[in-house]
């Protein structure tokens, strides 16, 4: 059981910080979820690298409570946290198990959604990372960076060559009207 310190100086209590927690979490589980599966591909390795994160912010306590950068913070830890299981893994490309591959119905509901997604899922895990910041979550170069660890001038070449494999991924003639006249 964790002790309750007082309140001193404006300093957060274990107590405090449980509440404080359990709203960011309820808050921000589904988006940082759904963050996590775009750059992973999977469900199951998106919620692996959620927990860890969520754990890695719980742990640095109550310290960050009371900053208004927490939920930026905790994207940053998702998206180093998926950055850093990756280089672990990064010599194993399948993996054989017992049960079937995921179905389709966790992946975007529409057909090109499902064909972007393939293409992005088959990416360098920084590209799609990238990527996945900057247009899925509307995050400006500065910010991607500050979550990234890098510069900005990474965010924009990374972003450049992101945007050329999708391209190439995709092919030519993707997006283009599929009604022929």
């Amino acid at each position: 059981m964790a002790e309750h310190a007082v309140v001193l100086g404006g300093e957060v209590t274990a107590l405090d910080w449980d509440t404080e927690f359990t709203s960011l979490y309820d808050r921000c589980n589904d988006q940082m979820r759904f963050t996590a599966f775009l750059m992973c591909g999977n469900w199951h390795e998106a919620e692996d690298v959620l927990q860890a994160a969520f754990l890695k912010l719980y742990l640095a306590g109550p310290k960050l409570a009371s900053h208004s950068y927490i939920e930026g913070y905790l994207q940053q830890i998702v998206v180093r946290t998926f950055l850093a299981e990756r280089r672990k893994v990064r010599w194993r490309r399948e993996k054989l198990t017992d049960s079937p591959p995921e179905s389709l119905v966790d992946s975007p509901d529409t057909e090109d959604g499902i064909v972007v997604w393939e293409a992005l899922s088959k990416m360098p895990a920084r590209q799609r990372a990238v990527l996945v910041l900057r247009y899925w979550n509307d995050m400006s170069i500065d910010d991607v960076a500050t979550a990234l660890n890098c510069s900005t001038g990474t965010v924009k070449s990374q972003t450049s060559k992101g945007l050329r494999t999708l391209r190439e991924k995709l092919g030519p003639g993707f997006g283009q009207s599929r009604l022929e006249v």
